[in-house]
């Protein structure tokens, strides 16, 4: 027989985190960790950072919603941010690798539950912070105190916030930080008062051109990326990278190069007369930025077609929020399912129902159907939105993943309208 021994700990997440960062030797003490929370805009602003840091020549490593970058080698990410044994992992990994940056989604989830202690980040991002993740935070203050512990508690001694001023919570955690004194503080914004300023913004088909104004000089950025909401992406991946000391002739070359995150703002594009999107966006906040980014680009010459759903055992109070935003700022909506996980489709879709400002909506709890519909009511000069999903390549219906890929979905229905 064996004997084995046991240890009492007080909190066992918290001992998870000490002994995993003990056994993989401390692996953020050899790299420069850079942590994004926020409600939306994580990913985009990950992937920025790290196509700044590469344009600079440095060996970046990532992990976020998407996936896990590792130099050449990719995984698929089961989380935003990963369990702390697998994060201490992954961050060995990449010091074997060569890395010598990581940038990294911190989730509230991560930060609550101490996935992420015991790691030293040199700069931590603050996006924004909108209603989600209620079903685990239960109230906004909890959600906003799992998020600021990243600033408070992680950041390094000499490391610096990045943080948005026009955000309400953002100027919160500005007004803390100040108080308390921890490290560095650069804020950004569109609004006058933030260190880091966007003016002269334009917005169009084929991406954003606006100048910075920062210290008293001012630099032009261009962007493939489209809408106002990846300005402030933009601004933050900058925060960042002017924390570390990147040229500024390095950052604007970096912002330039990166094209279109996965499922973020993706377009479908088999030369059909309408422009059709393939959105993350399952937040009213992310919804309403979506819809107003495209109403910016059609200059009220077409509709907006927007396809959407909520997710089955999750936060259920934005799903009449959610209603109400897509009917008010879309011209014709389609509700239909998300991920239902155990929930049942029809009874998820009631809910939302209830929100719903306009009798501009149709029901359709198959998600592909509801897309094929969509598609077909599509106009030459309109703009399909298919939000929610993005980038996932699966739905969860009965606690079950079965493939199925918006992109494809889209692509599919397309090419059956438009024989492609």
């Amino acid at each position: 027989s064996y004997q084995l021994t046991a240890i009492k700990v007080s909190d066992s997440r918290e001992a998870l985190a000490y002994l995993s960062n003990n056994f993989y030797e401390k692996p953020s003490d050899k790299l420069t960790v850079i942590g994004i929370t926020g409600t939306n805009g994580k990913t985009t602003a990950t992937y920025l950072i790290k196509a700044i840091l590469e344009a600079w020549g440095k060996d970046a490593g990532l992990i976020g919603t998407i996936d896990y970058l590792v130099k050449d080698r990719h995984y698929d990410a089961p989380h935003t941010t990963p369990e702390a044994l697998e994060f201490q992992s992954v961050l060995n990994e990449m010091v074997s690798a060569g890395c010598t940056h990581v940038v990294t989604e911190v989730s509230s989830h991560a930060l609550a539950q101490k996935r992420v202690d015991y790691t030293g980040f040199s700069v931590a991002v603050f996006t924004n912070l909108t209603r989600d993740h209620l079903d685990f935070h239960i109230t906004m203050e909890d959600y906003f105190r799992a998020k600021e512990k990243l600033f408070k508690e992680l950041l390094l001694k000499g490391g610096t916030s990045v943080i948005n001023f026009d955000d309400i919570y953002g100027r919160r955690l500005i007004s803390e930080l100040r108080n308390s004194k921890v490290g560095n503080l650069l804020t950004y914004g569109i609004e006058s008062g933030a260190d880091i300023v966007a003016v002269n913004i334009k917005n169009s088909f084929d991406g954003l051109m606006f100048d910075i104004n920062f210290n008293g000089s001012t630099y032009k950025v261009q962007s493939p990326l489209i809408g106002i909401y990846n300005v402030y992406n933009i601004l933050s991946a900058i925060g960042a990278a002017v924390s570390l000391n990147v040229p500024w002739d390095t950052i604007i070359s970096g912002i330039k190069k990166m094209g279109s995150v996965k499922g973020r703002f993706q377009k479908v594009d088999l030369g059909q007369n309408f422009l059709c999107i393939v959105d993350y966006a399952h937040t009213e906040d992310a919804l309403e930025r979506l819809i107003c980014a495209a109403r910016e680009l059609t200059k009220g010459q077409g509709k907006i077609i927007t396809v959407f759903g909520c997710g089955g055992n999750r936060d259920k109070g934005k799903r009449p929020r959610m209603a109400a935003i897509a009917t008010k700022l879309s011209d014709y909506v389609l509700i239909t399912s998300d991920n239902p996980r155990s929930e049942e489709p029809m009874e998820i879709i009631k809910e939302i129902e209830k929100g719903a400002l306009r009798m501009n909506y149709t029901i359709e709890p198959d998600r592909e159907k509801a897309i094929q519909k969509a598609v077909e009511t599509a106009e030459e000069g309109d703009i399909l939105l298919i939000a929610g999903k993005g980038h996932e390549d699966y739905q969860e219906v009965k606690d079950a993943r079965h493939k199925f890929s918006d992109m494809e979905m889209a692509e599919k229905a397309i090419r059956g309208l438009w024989r492609f």
